[in-house]
C-alpha cells in the first residue's frame, strides 16, 4: 500500500476532526490507546503530528495505525452507506484487473486503469467529497497506482 505524506496525513486528520469534532476524535483515539496523554493535542495539526510519528506514517502495525484506520473506515461508512460501499467494490475490481499479482501495473493497461480510477473517484466523491475521496484512494493504492493518483489534481 502507498503511504500518505505528512501533509496528506494532516489533511486526513483534519477531515476526521471535521467529521467527528476535534475533541471527540482525540478522545476516541485516546480510548483506543493510540496515545497515552491528550496533553498538547488541541489542534488537528498537533494530533496529526503525534499520530503520524507514533504510527510511523501508518507503516507500523501499531495501535495508532489501527485507531486511525478504524476511525477513517467509520467515517467512510457513515458517508457512503451500504449501497455506496457495494458500488465501490465493483469499481475496485476493475482497477485490480489492471494489476499483476505483484501489484504492478499491467503493461498496455494504462488507459484502462485511468478509466477505472476515474469511475472509482467519481463514485467516491459523490458520497464523500473530493478531498476525502483523494486521500482514501491514496490510502488504499498500491505504489504504482499512487503515482498515477498524485499526478491527477483533486477536483
Amino acid at each position: 500500500m502507498a503511504n500518505l505524506t505528512a501533509p496528506e496525513f494532516t489533511e486526513a486528520i483534519s477531515l476526521l476532526a471535521g467529521h467527528f469534532g476535534l475533541g471527540r476524535l482525540r478522545d476516541r483515539m485516546a480510548a483506543m490507546k493510540a496515545f497515552t496523554t491528550r496533553r498538547g493535542l488541541n489542534s488537528p495539526e498537533a494530533l496529526a503530528d503525534r499520530v503520524f510519528r507514533l504510527s510511523g506514517g501508518l507503516r507500523l502495525q501499531s495501535t495508532p495505525t489501527f485507531a486511525f484506520t478504524a476511525l477513517w473506515g467509520e467515517m467512510l461508512t457513515a458517508k457512503l452507506g451500504e449501497e455506496g460501499e457495494k458500488k465501490l467494490e465493483g469499481l475496485a475490481e476493475k482497477v485490480n484487473e489492471c494489476l499483476t499479482e505483484q501489484e504492478k501495473l499491467v503493461e498496455g493497461k494504462e488507459a484502462e486503469i485511468d478509466v477505472a480510477l476515474t469511475a472509482y473517484r467519481e463514485a467516491l466523491t459523490e458520497g464523500t467529497g473530493a478531498e476525502i475521496a483523494r486521500l482514501d484512494m491514496l490510502l488504499k493504492a498500491v505504489p504504482d497506482v499512487a503515482v498515477r493518483l498524485r499526478g491527477t489534481p483533486a477536483d
